[in-house]
């Protein structure tokens, strides 16, 4: 079976195919399988819709999901666009699933059906209540 690599350019930048989801998450504090769950649902969801999906191991209290695409325009002077989808720090805690999955599609494919995702589902104009969970701006007790 044939690898895909990401392939070098010539000015030495990789490129990866796109769209690329980053899940970057704390070891310290044991994230590993959260992220590599995260991961594993995107992936049945939107399967070849997304050209990757990426799993950074950090510290320090991180717990970050970012997305990268291109941005519609002229090939050549096409360049990627970064969007943090979710920030622990930020967002307050952990995001659900669904919640997850809703932020991805936004991005990929705005008008995609996620069927019992999207049920129940606020409309945009609705104010958005964040999730309880861990203080938003403080560090977990194993990253101090």
């Amino acid at each position: 079976m044939a690898e895909t690599a990401p392939t070098p350019t010539p000015t030495g930048q990789i490129h990866a195919p796109l769209p690329r989801i980053a899940i970057q998450f704390c070891t310290q504090c044991k994230w590993n399988l959260r992220a590599a769950y995260f991961a594993q649902e995107l992936l049945s969801t939107f399967a070849t819709s997304l050209g990757e999906v990426a799993l950074q191991p950090a510290t320090g209290g991180i717990f970050t999901v970012t997305i990268s695409t291109l941005t519609v325009g002229d090939a050549a002077t096409a360049a990627p666009t970064h969007t943090v989808l979710w920030d622990r720090k930020v967002d307050g805690g952990f995001p659900e699933t669904k919640e997850l999955k809703r932020r991805v599609r936004d991005v990929i494919d705005p008008k995609r059906d996620l069927g019992h995702v999207d049920k129940n589902y606020p409309k945009p104009s609705a104010v958005e209540e964040k999730p309880a969970g861990e203080p938003a701006s403080g560090e977990c007790q194993d990253c101090k």
